[in-house]
């Protein structure tokens, strides 16, 4: 049995709570690190697309966009605000002003590829930071090939891999597992197998479970 605690994340690219969820996880993971026998934790993310049907090169505001699914345009302002603030809260600068809209398929493709080369967590990470805070387009191969050159990944293998749809195939087996695990929403975060925590929930809740499954290993290996 391996020591490290295993934590699977399901999530979009387009999801600002998967992002904030993002910055409240690793939080937490800092601080039960801190504590004795604090174990190593590894994390795997998945594919879930929000929103499959996005076109690529959607060019309207954010409030177009929201208020296309179907929310009242009176409504988007206060929530945009409400997110922007919680995002401010764990350090994040969200800019819904220079927002693109993407469809993600080719993102999430993106990461599976820097997945198989030790970068999963980086790709991650710049897609986030670039479609929330700095306005980059994410949807398209020349896009998402400049950011992937930024986290080190070769630029003409890259348009290779999405050019031909390489990693879609794990894409879809991702959502297919979220569909069999019941997943409806993201950001959702399965540790070691059993235990699930839907939504970005504080930093103190995930070091709280994390004890957890600390405390039952050190039983099973005692």
């Amino acid at each position: 049995m391996s020591d490290a605690i295993k934590i699977d994340i399901w999530s979009d690219i387009a999801c600002p709570w998967c992002y904030i969820g993002k910055r409240k996880l690793e939080n937490g993971i800092a601080s039960y690190g801190e504590e004795d026998g604090a174990l190593p934790v590894e994390i795997e993310y998945h594919s879930f697309e929000l929103s499959p049907d996005t076109p690529v090169d959607f060019h309207g505001t954010h409030e177009d966009f929201l208020e296309s699914k179907g929310f009242p345009r009176e409504q988007i302002g206060p929530m945009l605000e409400r997110v922007t603030g919680i995002a401010a809260s764990v350090g994040l600068d969200y800019d819904y002003d220079h927002l693109q809209h993407a469809n993600t398929v080719l993102a999430h493709q993106l990461i599976h590829y820097a997945k198989a080369r030790g970068l999963q967590l980086e790709a991650k990470e710049r897609l986030l930071k670039a479609y929330f805070v700095e306005g980059r387009q994410v949807g398209t191969i020349e896009g998402l090939a400049d950011l992937a050159v930024e986290i080190g990944l070769d630029r003409d293998d890259v348009v290779r891999s999405l050019s031909s749809d390489e990693y879609l195939a794990a894409v879809r087996a991702d959502q297919q597992t979220a569909v069999a695990y019941g997943i409806q929403g993201v950001p959702f975060f399965v540790i070691e197998g059993k235990y699930g925590v839907s939504g970005a929930q504080d930093a103190s809740t995930f070091a709280q479970v994390l004890r957890q499954v600390t405390d039952e290993k050190t039983e099973v290996g005692a």
